[in-house]
């Protein structure tokens, strides 16, 4: 371990392990997802990983409520900086600007997305669910979006992680459905943000096991 993460506090520590958990849940899901591969990413020893968090499962629940959390704080801070005039249609375009926040870090999403699938599990089940209802509430209620267009704002962040999750902007500038697609979602934001996610790492093989 380094002296600079010598110097980290506890809570630092815990964070960067969730930060560099997200990056390799995010592409690798749980059952891919190592805590030495974790522990490689976050600068430390295995060992300080599973004395932290537990065991695998535990570092993967606290990553999904970390990503939860961040999805919330995000949409909150954007509606904070309104004054409370504003349209259905203004609000529901400063939740789509967060957004951006969100896919520059694609581990946050893409560990959201890996958890959706675990539904059946016991324990990831019933607090992805929560978790994702938590959002359209805030959606629906504190953004003042109401159910309609509360569910269209989450049905579209769907296909946005999607893409995502396919790598669908790699693509981008050799096929024009995809250009087309991601166009419809991101409009004039488009070369941006396909160049952000595009730039987004791979995680080195060695890492991977």
């Amino acid at each position: 371990m380094s002296a600079t993460n010598e110097r980290l506090t506890s809570e630092d520590r815990r964070e960067q392990i969730l930060a560099a958990a997200s990056d390799v849940f995010g592409e690798r899901g749980f059952a891919g997802g190592t805590t030495d591969a974790i522990a490689k990413v976050a600068g430390v020893s295995q060992a300080y990983v599973v004395r932290m968090f537990g065991s695998k499962q535990e570092l993967f629940i606290a990553a999904t409520e970390r990503a939860c959390e961040r999805v919330i704080d995000t949409f909150r801070a954007a509606i904070a900086e309104l004054d409370g005039e504003e349209t259905v249609v203004e609000r529901l375009a400063a939740l789509g600007r967060s957004y951006v926040d969100l896919i520059a870090d694609r581990g946050t999403l893409l560990t959201m997305m890996h958890a959706f699938t675990l539904g059946h599990d016991p324990r990831v089940g019933p607090l992805i669910r929560e978790r994702y209802l938590d959002i359209y509430r805030f959606a629906r209620d504190e953004a003042g979006l109401g159910p309609e267009v509360a569910s269209h704002f989450l049905a579209t962040g769907m296909l946005i992680n999607t893409g995502m999750a396919m790598r669908l902007p790699d693509i981008a500038d050799s096929d024009d459905d995809a250009r087309e697609l991601l166009g419809c979602l991101w409009g004039d934001s488009t070369d941006a943000l396909v160049a952000m996610t595009t730039a987004a790492p791979i995680l080195p093989e060695a890492l991977r096991r």
